[in-house]
């Protein structure tokens, strides 16, 4: 038997009959929600450095030539918020010009593309949930660079559906649920952060939600396509309110559990400004796939019951 062409570039999930979706990034938290959730109707290529660079044009034209993807899902990312402050070129090649790249070689394929954005995008005012067609105005240099990707992948010539999603956390990675158990672990009392409002969302179901686009699309090519999407847990809350209702599932199963106090965003500096509005309607989503997302609490519960054992 030959050797394996792809080489360093991908660790393949298991092997399935079904389609063939070229996942950039293995360790996040989306990457590793899609490993899980991995089915008989699709074969998952993870992606990632040193074979796979989105910061690197060759690299990223190489590995989608080398796998040769019936379908793309571009969810890897420069994601260190404040760090892309100080470091705006990187933040933009992997998230401005890296989606670009991916885009555009995907096309040459035929093969369509499904990118994850983020609420960065827009400014953060206003009182309501975000709905797609809402003005963009990001507020640092992260939500820059995730708008630059957004109109790369737009200009791209491939099929694409972009989902912006918020407040992301999973089993997997670094996110605010796992920060908090740790915390609590070692502190009576934590000082949150209430005036930021947004919709938690599990990375499990986000994965769901890129799979539920990819067997549409299977079963009925372009549906919904060339479109933008929000998709976020259901319903709202505030960092401090998340806290709580994160040590209320865990105290109430023996785990971490400390007593939060809500303090302003002024009370909290931070190099890059946070919206104080990240929340996102996620209707068209749910109308075009016939998926909703779960309502935030439900989506949290068995993440931590995960969590604390």
């Amino acid at each position: 038997m030959g050797a394996d062409p792809l080489g360093q570039l991908c660790r393949r999930a298991p092997r399935h009959q079904g389609v063939k979706i070229l996942v950039t990034g293995r360790n996040g938290q989306v990457a590793q929600s899609l490993a899980e959730r991995s089915g008989p109707g699709h074969e998952f290529v993870f992606a990632d450095r040193p074979g796979l660079d989105l910061a690197d044009p060759v690299s990223i034209e190489r590995t989608v030539e080398q796998v040769r993807p019936a379908i793309v899902f571009s969810v890897a990312a420069y994601t260190a918020v404040d760090k892309a402050e100080s470091e705006r070129d990187l933040a933009f090649a992997v998230n401005g010009e890296g989606p670009g790249v991916l885009a555009r070689a995907a096309a040459r394929l035929g093969a369509p593309i499904v990118h994850l954005s983020t609420d960065y995008v827009f400014d953060g005012t206003g009182g309501r949930a975000y709905r797609e067609d809402d003005p963009v105005g990001p507020i640092g240099v992260y939500g820059e660079s995730k708008l630059a990707g957004e109109q790369a992948v737009q200009v791209s010539g491939a099929t694409y559906a972009i989902l912006r999603t918020a407040w992301v956390y999973s089993p997997f990675g670094h996110n605010f649920v796992k920060t908090m158990l740790r915390l609590a672990a070692d502190r009576d009392e934590l000082s949150v952060v209430e005036d930021q409002h947004g919709c938690p969302t599990s990375a499990l179901d986000i994965a769901d939600a890129m799979l539920r686009v990819a067997d549409s699309w299977a079963a009925e090519p372009g549906k919904g396509a060339d479109s933008i999407y929000h998709f976020a847990g259901s319903g709202e809350t505030n960092w401090a309110d998340f806290a709580r209702a994160i040590f209320a599932i865990s105290g109430d199963r023996g785990g971490p559990s400390a007593a939060v106090r809500g303090i302003p965003t002024s009370a909290y500096p931070t190099p890059a400004r946070r919206p104080a509005n990240s929340r996102l309607d996620s209707s068209r989503f749910a109308a075009t796939f016939g998926l909703r997302s779960p309502e935030w609490r439900a989506a949290l519960e068995p993440v931590v019951a995960r969590l604390i054992g």
